[in-house]
């Protein structure tokens, strides 16, 4: 019989991974916004000079860094899960750490394209005030609504 893996032994599998995608987006991200940033700070001071097209061009500019910079990130956190929950291990490394696996409804390992719906299906559980997320401490078989969506389920090994 399948041991379904309930919230906080998930929420604490997601916190691990977060504290590993966290270090990489340090070397990764911030010195990106570091560049940026610091070439808009040697423009500050000579912001008296500009006129209001030239500074919210400037801002738009920042905006626009931090944009792409959140974006990156996304793609590259969707990316991880996928390629994780799909490989011969069937989960990230915080799964792993806690002896957790992801499936189908049936106990078969995901393919790509499944672990890349699941994954794409968490934006829509996060958009909605986490609730998709909490479904997990309410539903019989433990599942978030990205796991009900993509048909899955994360299950202790």
């Amino acid at each position: 019989m399948k041991e379904y893996a309930g919230f906080w032994l998930r929420f604490v599998a997601y916190i691990i991974d977060y504290i590993l995608i966290w270090v990489v987006q340090a070397f990764v991200a911030i010195p990106i916004l570091a560049m940026v940033g610091i070439s808009f700070a040697s423009n500050m001071g000579n912001m008296e000079s500009m006129n209001e097209g030239e500074i919210m061009g400037m801002l738009a500019g920042m905006f626009a860094a931090a944009g792409a910079t959140m974006l990156l990130t996304t793609v590259l956190v969707v990316l991880y899960f996928t390629f994780m929950e799909s490989s011969k291990y069937q989960a990230t490394v915080g799964k792993l750490a806690l002896g957790l696996v992801v499936t189908d409804e049936n106990g078969n390992k995901l393919d790509v394209v499944k672990a890349l719906v699941r994954n794409l299906c968490k934006i829509i559980s996060s958009m909605i005030l986490m609730i998709g997320y909490l479904m997990v401490g309410f539903t019989e078989k433990k599942q978030g609504l990205h796991d009900i969506i993509a048909k899955t389920l994360v299950v202790k090994k």
